[in-house]
């Protein structure tokens, strides 16, 4: 087996752009650096503990945080697989005052008619452990919201539509990477999704092709933050070997 050298500590690798992406084939040699079992078990039992940690959060401090965290958790988040490799996403990172307010109007009035008339009763029943409720004051308080969007087709560089796959699946994996990895940093999140989301194309700019998927609300959990007791499945119940 050939070892090919892993990448400096702290070296990026380079981003090559849709347009280079979606023309002819290439490849280039993987660079791998193959590790013994006892390395592989000791790394994947740290990520379990790690990840084990992570809560969603409802209730956030206004304390700040840099933007370059935040480029580079979405950074992470385009690592993702996708469909063809057509990246079908776009992350709005909002921490402009007066926007943030604008969305949790706009997110409250919809929350209010889903509440008081589209829930039914056992959509109702089963959020009620959680505490959530018509008001969205994390969406203000919250230093960042990333509104993840889900391209229904892509353009080329000539403006000519270009067909996305499995965008749905694309998007949330890429999402679950965004999650992680602003876990990994030490932040709290929250996804956050409006019924209708509608409104955020129009309120963010966002072309008619993109259609919202949720709201990441980013930040620091506020002091004496609480969050639901809580019980993950075992794996047994999650899992089958066969």
């Amino acid at each position: 087996m050939r070892r090919c050298a892993a990448m400096p500590r702290g070296e990026v690798p380079p981003v090559r752009s849709t347009e280079d992406d979606m023309s002819e084939a290439r490849f280039e040699t993987l660079e791998w650096n193959p590790i013994g079992d006892d390395e592989m078990a000791s790394r994947a039992r740290a990520f379990l503990s790690h990840a084990s940690r992570r809560r969603t959060v409802r209730h956030f401090s206004d304390q700040g945080v840099p933007r370059s965290i935040i480029e580079d958790c979405i950074g992470a988040a385009g690592t993702a697989p996708s469909g063809a490799h057509r990246q079908p996403w776009h992350f709005v990172a909002v921490s402009d005052a007066d926007t943030k307010r604008q969305i949790r109007e706009a997110a409250e009035k919809e929350e209010r008619e889903f509440y008081e008339q589209r829930a039914p009763a056992d959509w109702l029943e089963a959020l009620a452990p959680l505490g959530t409720d018509a008001n969205k004051s994390f969406l203000e308080i919250a230093p960042w919201l990333i509104v993840v969007f889900a391209e229904s087709y892509g353009e080329d560089a000539t403006g000519q539509r270009v067909k996305n796959y499995y965008v749905q699946e694309s998007v949330g994996i890429a999402t679950g990477v965004l999650i992680s990895a602003a876990h990994a940093a030490g932040l709290a999140t929250l996804t956050h999704t409006p019924s209708p989301m509608r409104f955020l194309g129009p309120l963010l700019g966002r072309p008619d092709r993109e259609r919202p998927f949720l709201v990441l609300v980013v930040g620091h959990p506020a002091e004496g933050a609480l969050v639901p007791t809580l019980v993950r499945k075992p794996l047994e119940e999650i899992a089958t070997f066969v």
